[in-house]
């Protein structure tokens, strides 16, 4: 019996030291990045990606405002402080991964016990240090270290993901308050012209000149206007709001930066009298335009290039997520194998008479060798298990082309949706100098009697409305030009050397917590050339 056992051990041994060379071995594909992305073959490379315009496109709306709360929504917005957090969160996953590449087991336990037998107390003293070390001769713990590598590329990429969409967010409120403040100004005009209308019709129906419906309707166009009024200014107490949960700031402190620059246009200007009539005194849209819509300096002949696609922060989420899938992939086919351990013990025991002093007789007990386990009879659930991380491998293969699909089309929307926009705009332009030139033509020609009142408040009640869609479409276009940067994917760059965690919560981390210098500044600093790593 005692030969046998000794030649299993010189066996296990002999295997054990005929494995070691092959400790470099990794199960499971390498992951060498993903070829031929489903991109339009019109957009090419043209390394427009380190482009100031799309890097800071904030910046082309040349409006001082828009630039000073996108300053201020890097430190304070909280999503953004959240995906920082997730960040830290990754790096421990990782360390926790790395550990696991060195000795699993290192345990110091000690007892001291009392046991009786018969009549007599017996104590026991006891101190041991147990070690294990499974090698990673499969690639099990390297590929486990791989996959949470990508995991943490991965929340990088999704932190500046939400930097893209946040300050989308707060160019699009912005120009959203503008939209409205625009509109109210134009609306607030035509009350004026349409409390003057409807004095006028007072004073013909007073004269007997025009019946009480005349006076009625020129009363109810003025009500709807003075209602709309509220409803825009709903639009711009909503918009106000939001850039305040964007800034995380009060909402007074924002309308303080919203109101800071600029004053509205006057609008008794606008009015004069002509042949008797009242009459807009300029017949040029240009004079008329309040102009607080920002407007961006974008070539509607825009070339795309696909390595902005491709770079784009949530396309690079999709792509981690491959990554660490197809490493997990390979750690799951490690189960399949034998897996061969370093273990050992060293430790002191002693057992005395109760009351009796420790004598130290007992020598140390060293115990040091080699073991293997294999789940011989596991193979169903081992299989399946790999089986069921292949196909989580390949769904996040097809989310990732999902993704880039995704991402041309929101390319491809806000791009034709700008260029449409903006012909749209060039005719309504159109549209407002003509209502503005038939208003003072009908005002004149109703004063001297040669067209109804209804047409009078007919071209009223279109300079209305022309006038407010002319300040819509403004907002639209601009909206389409943030919606294209940021189907771009634009803005992330901004964060690079800088901390995604602020002085105060790395402070209150390191209070509570024994962070080592993971907490650093230098860090927790993104790098410039992150995406350029592999």
């Amino acid at each position: 019996m005692q030969s046998f056992t000794h030649s299993i051990a010189v066996f296990t041994t002999a295997v054990f030291i005929l494995l070691l060379p092959a400790g470099c071995t990794r199960l499971g594909p390498d992951f060498t990045g993903i070829a031929n992305p489903p991109i339009p073959g019109k957009w090419k490379n043209n390394h427009a990606a380190h482009d100031e315009s799309i890097i800071r496109w904030w910046r082309t709306f040349h409006d001082p405002t828009l630039n000073t709360l996108v300053k201020k929504v890097y430190g304070r917005n909280l999503d953004i402080r959240s995906a920082g957090l997730r960040i830290a969160q990754a790096r421990a996953m990782l360390g926790i991964s790395q550990g696991f590449a060195l000795p699993q087991k290192q345990t110091l336990s000690g007892k001291a016990e009392t046991t009786q037998s018969g009549l007599k107390d017996f104590n026991s003293v006891g101190v041991n240090f147990d070690m294990g070390w499974e090698l990673d001769l499969w690639g099990k713990y390297g590929r486990s270290i791989e996959a949470a590598r990508a995991a943490l590329y991965a929340s990088v990429a999704s932190y500046d993901n939400i930097m893209v969409s946040v300050i989308a967010e707060v160019a699009r409120n912005y120009i959203s308050y503008r939209t409205a403040q625009e509109r109210l100004i134009y609306a607030r005009r035509n009350v004026n012209i349409q409390k003057r209308v409807v004095t006028m019709t007072e004073v013909q129906f007073n004269s007997g000149n025009v019946s009480e419906l005349d006076m009625q309707q020129a009363r109810s166009q003025l009500y709807s206007t003075r209602a709309a009024i509220a409803a825009i200014k709903l639009d711009q107490v909503k918009a106000a709001d939001a850039l305040a949960l964007l800034l995380g700031m009060d909402v007074s402190d924002v309308m303080e930066i919203l109101n800071r620059d600029g004053t509205e246009p006057e609008d008794a200007a606008f009015l004069t009298r002509r042949q008797g009539a009242i009459q807009l005194s300029s017949s040029t849209v240009n004079r008329f335009e309040a102009n607080l819509v920002p407007v961006p300096s974008l070539d509607p002949e825009f070339a795309i290039d696909a390595d902005l696609i491709t770079r784009r922060p949530d396309i690079k989420v999709a792509e981690y997520t491959v990554h660490a899938n197809s490493a997990k992939l390979g750690a799951s086919m490690a189960d399949l194998y034998p897996s061969f351990s370093l273990f050992g013990n060293i430790g002191y025991n002693n057992t005395n008479k109760a009351g009796a002093w420790l004598t130290g007789a007992e020598p140390l007990a060293v115990v040091i060798g080699p073991s293997f386990s294999w789940n011989i009879f596991n193979y169903g659930r081992i299989k399946n298990r790999i089986r069921l991380q292949d196909a989580v491998f390949e769904e996040s293969l097809v989310n990732y082309n999902k993704t880039v699909l995704a991402a041309v089309a929101e390319v491809e929307n806000a791009l034709n949706g700008y260029v449409l926009t903006l012909q749209q705009q060039r005719q309504n332009k159109k549209a407002l100098l003509a209502t503005m030139r038939a208003f003072n033509l009908s005002a004149i020609q109703y004063n001297e009697g040669l067209v109804s009142y209804q047409r009078l408040l007919t071209t009223v009640e279109k300079l209305t409305l022309v006038q407010d869609r002319f300040a819509t479409i403004k907002g639209g276009a601009a909206l389409y030009a943030v919606a294209l940067y940021k189907a771009l994917g634009g803005g992330w760059q901004i964060n690079r050397g800088r901390s995604y965690l602020s002085r105060k919560t790395a402070q209150r981390m390191r209070e509570r917590t024994d962070w080592g210098d993971l907490l650093d500044e230098d860090m927790t600093r993104i790098p410039r050339g992150f995406y350029d790593h592999e």
